[in-house]
């Protein structure tokens, strides 16, 4: 298959999967999952949140025939939503971190709160809260997979899910600009910045901060590729 036509799978079959961001599918997320689907190095039947009715999307998709939920991936089971016990939430912030939609509101050493409507079920936050405040409850009843979840409620995990993608690696990449600029400034008045008088050991500090600011280059490069 080529580039385009397998980029225009990936596409087709991103747009019927869930946008649960789980990685329950053994991806980090729904675009890595679909990616592989077309690249042919996934199964359909990976999804937990989309259920039957999403490995028969998938099955359209893709013509592939329809299997069952591979087991190993979890079980078709209600949509969930993260509840904190806000009387026991310290505020360190690693659930905020782990969240893919930005579900989850508070600050370092305030309460966390969850935002219901934003909040996917995906469970990423539960194993990184460090006393166990965070649980999910039932949110749909007896329906499961697609039947308790709309399409609405994917485009805008997608959306909240790419925003928040964007905002990373936007603020990354100003972070890694801003030492990179430092540093540039740094080697080119060593002497001013430096309490070493001797012009070799002087040299010899240039070219340590040289280096360090050649591979912040190159990661900033290859990022930008990856992008």
């Amino acid at each position: 298959m080529s580039h385009c036509l397998s980029t225009r799978l990936a596409s087709q079959i991103l747009a019927a999967l869930p946008q649960t961001q789980c990685s329950r599918c053994d991806y980090p997320d729904c675009a890595a999952y679909a990616q592989a689907i077309a690249q042919g190095e996934a199964a359909i039947n990976q999804c937990p949140p989309g259920g039957s009715e999403g490995i028969q999307r998938l099955a359209a998709v893709t013509g592939q025939p329809f299997m069952p939920l591979n087991p190993a991936n979890g079980a078709e089971g209600a949509r969930s939503i993260a509840i904190i016990d806000e009387n026991w939430c310290i505020g360190c912030t690693l659930c905020i971190d782990a969240c893919p939609t930005d579900a989850i509101l508070g600050s370092n050493k305030l309460m966390h709160t969850v935002i219901e409507p934003h909040c996917t079920g995906c469970e990423l936050c539960l194993p990184v809260c460090p006393v166990d405040c965070i649980s999910m409850e039932n949110a749909s009843g007896e329906a499961s997979g697609w039947a308790a979840w709309s399409q609405a409620q994917a485009d805008a995990a997608k959306d909240r899910f790419e925003f928040r993608s964007n905002r990373l690696k936007h603020d990354e990449n100003e972070t890694h600009k801003q030492v990179a600029n430092e540093l540039t400034v740094i080697s080119n008045d060593i002497g001013e910045h430096s309490r070493i008088t001797d012009p070799t050991q002087l040299q010899r500090k240039r070219a340590v901060i040289d280096a360090a600011l050649a591979r912040a280059l190159t990661r900033a490069l290859s990022r930008k590729q990856q992008q």
